[in-house]
């Protein structure tokens, strides 16, 4: 299974994590996540085989985000609530994400996705 690269392409730490896949050797489907964002689906099952707290799934750092004053709401949502919200619109959504057969990780740590791209 080839992995799955998740970013904006203008996003800085995207384009250091997808130097990071080259330079490791590692086969990658890229996506940019503003024309082709995850729908709810996706994202739960993204989430749950992350093994991640909900929030680590959120652009926290996103005009968006603040924009919706999003750090006040978050906790009165259900999780089903969250993973709709995250389906709006792609730029809520932590970027990069890598998907591979043993894991996901949202955003860039190189020592995680070194686990996952092995």
């Amino acid at each position: 299974m080839k992995a799955l690269f998740v970013e904006y392409p203008k996003c800085s730490t995207c384009q250091r994590a997808k130097k990071w896949l080259i330079e490791h050797q590692v086969e990658f489907e890229d996506r940019n996540i503003k024309e082709e964002h995850p729908d709810s689906e996706e994202l739960r099952a993204w989430h749950t085989r992350s093994g991640l707290d909900i929030k680590r799934f959120f652009n926290t750092s996103g005009v968006l985000y603040r924009e919706m004053e999003l750090k006040d709401r978050l906790s009165n949502m259900t999780l089903e609530e969250k993973y709709e919200l995250l389906a709006t619109d792609g730029m809520l959504v932590k970027r990069p994400i890598l998907v591979t057969e043993k894991g996901v990780a949202a955003g860039f740590k190189p020592e995680e996705w070194e686990r996952l791209a092995e």
